[in-house]
């Protein structure tokens, strides 16, 4: 059965779970998206434990909520959104605490040269308000278009832009990068 799932979109594999076939398909559509949704819950979060359990939140309330989706966007679409506000609360119900050290294996999904300038570049990421890391995160990291990611956090595409503009700014300054005025 699972060779006749790869065949179905993600849209009909929606619609097969709506329908009632005892979470098969949504199944399929787990395996065909977990490892995306990870890495944005990652980059937004900065933390592996969060990121894994926003995920998991992320994923159930799509299972039990699929018939609220109304089809106005990609399925993909739905789902970043759903993974980006479960983040979004992961990191607001967060009690500040000191942390341990982290030891971080890198992430197969990045092409940074080296270790150092992934850690930089994480510890930058966590100095930028929710808001703007969530559109870096997606636009840039991820290769999202601007519409797409104003749909996904429910936002204007200027405000997208902007939000992109000034995060990268702030990055860039954070990095001591030098940014040139045209």
């Amino acid at each position: 059965m699972s060779d006749d799932l790869s065949a179905l979109t993600d849209r009909e594999l929606l619609q097969r779970h709506v329908d009632g076939d005892g979470g098969v398909a949504f199944g399929e559509l787990f395996r065909r998206h977990r490892d995306r949704m990870y890495a944005v819950a990652l980059r937004t979060t900065s933390n592996r434990e969060l990121a894994a359990d926003a995920v998991q939140d992320a994923f159930i309330s799509a299972f039990r909520r699929a018939d609220a989706f109304r089809g106005e966007a990609a399925v993909t679409t739905w789902l970043h959104r759903i993974v980006v506000n479960a983040c979004f609360d992961r990191l607001r119900r967060r009690r500040p605490t000191s942390e341990l050290p982290e030891y971080e294996l890198a992430d197969r999904h990045d092409d940074h040269a080296s270790t150092e300038v992934r850690l930089d570049i994480r510890e930058a990421l966590a100095t930028l308000p929710e808001g703007q890391r969530a559109a870096l995160v997606l636009v840039d990291m991820h290769g999202v278009s601007v519409a797409e990611a104003a749909e996904i956090l429910g936002v204007a595409e200027g405000t997208i832009k902007s939000r992109c503009a000034r995060g990268r700014a702030a990055l860039a300054q954070h990095l001591g990068l030098v940014v040139k005025n045209r």
